[in-house]
Parts: structure tokens; sequence; C-alpha cells
């Protein structure tokens, strides 16, 4: 029986330019999580990322946290996340104000969802992005190599929200709209834990933050 540590990068840089980088919180998180394994005398087996860069920084402070810069991951664009401005932009396809107040960011995730379960139905497809069967392959390909070349091993995997809520749904069976609140509640950070062996996967935990328990650390807390 091996398992997968499934990690949503750290906090990125949500309403900026390039949401595709960590901000500083975010490399914080990453390298917390890091010395929180190496406290623990956790070292994983191989490690799988997404091609994003926050994929890459994520494990990147992680690897500083917990002393395994020698640990090289295989990079799998399967588990990258979906385009969210194109998800939006495909049931609101005129311009929208950035979302930096209260109203504006609710805003935001209420077409996100809409555009989710709409891209999830079939019945749109968001510009520039696979439909949503060839991004669920994507995703359980990279768990089928897993299975596949580490069998009884300790895996992490550094991906983003939508894939890792679209594995515990695919797991637990749950309706589309269930995995579309999966993805909305996952933190910066967090983990998800699975068993798996030969024929298939099993949920352990999910959106945990262990290395953020500490009352001190309370503000580290985020979910974009």
């Amino acid at each position: 029986m091996g398992t997968i540590y499934l990690v949503r990068h750290g906090q990125a840089s949500f309403g900026a330019d390039d949401y595709d980088q960590l901000s500083d919180l975010g490399r914080q998180q990453s390298v917390q999580l890091g010395r929180y394994w190496a406290q623990r005398g956790f070292k994983p087996d191989a490690v799988i990322t997404g091609s994003l860069k926050r994929h890459a920084q994520t494990w990147a402070g992680i690897a500083e946290g917990a002393g395994v810069a020698d640990l090289s991951p295989l990079v799998w664009p399967g588990l990258n996340e979906y385009d969210s401005h194109a998800v939006i932009q495909a049931v609101h396809p005129n311009p929208l104000p950035r979302p930096d107040t209260p109203e504006l960011y609710k805003q935001h995730f209420r077409l996100l969802r809409d555009g989710l379960a709409l891209w999830m139905a079939g019945t749109v497809t968001p510009h520039g992005m696979p439909s949503y069967e060839d991004f669920v392959q994507g995703i359980t390909q990279a768990l089928d190599h897993v299975r596949t070349h580490h069998q009884g091993q300790k895996v992490v995997i550094v991906s983003s929200g939508g894939p890792i809520s679209t594995i515990v749904g695919q797991i637990l069976g749950t309706s589309p709209e269930t995995t579309i609140e999966l993805n909305m509640r996952i933190r910066n950070s967090a983990v998800c834990e699975l068993q798996f062996n030969p024929k298939r996967h099993t949920l352990l935990t999910y959106n945990t933050l262990p290395h953020l328990d500490d009352p001190s650390l309370k503000d580290w807390i985020t979910y974009a």
C-alpha cells in the first residue's frame, strides 16, 4: 500500500496581472510544510508537479524547508489548473473589473462556479481549454503512473485546487456541484492523503493544514 500526498500550491497572486506566481506568504507556507515534514522524519520517495510556475515554486519551498533539494520532481502538465479567466469568459464574455473589492470577489467566484458547472456538463468549452473529459484524463493518467511505478512508496503531488478536487470527487463519486464546492474550499498548501494499491485509490484526509496549526500562524491560512 502506497500513499499520495496531494499538495495545493501556496498562495498565488490573485488579482495581479500574473496570478501564476507565489506571493511572499505563499512561499512561507510552502517552506513551513517542508519544515513540518522534516521534523517528523518524512521524506517522499518521488515527487510529481504540474508545469505551472506556482507548482514549481511550491515544491522548491517544500524542498528547502525539508532539506530535500536533491529530489527532482517529474513535471506532469496534466496536473495543471483550468484557466479560470477562460471559464468565466465562457459565461460572461464582457470584460470584468479586477476583483479587488468584496463585491467583485463574490461576483468572480459566482461566475466561476457557473462556468465550471457548464464546462463539466459539456455545455461550453472555454477558449484554449480541453474538454472536461480530457482534463480529467490528464489527471487520472498521473495517478495511473503512480500506481504503476511507485507501489508501496510515498509520493508527493503538487498541483492546484481544480485537479485536486477532481481527484477527490472521482474517488468519492461526488456530483459536479459537490466537486466544485470542494474546489472552492481547498486552502493554500493544504494536504490531502490517498492510499493506493494496484487497483484503486482511497481517500484518507482532505484539505488539512497540520503545518499551520500553531495559533501564531493563523493569519497564514488563505484560499486564493
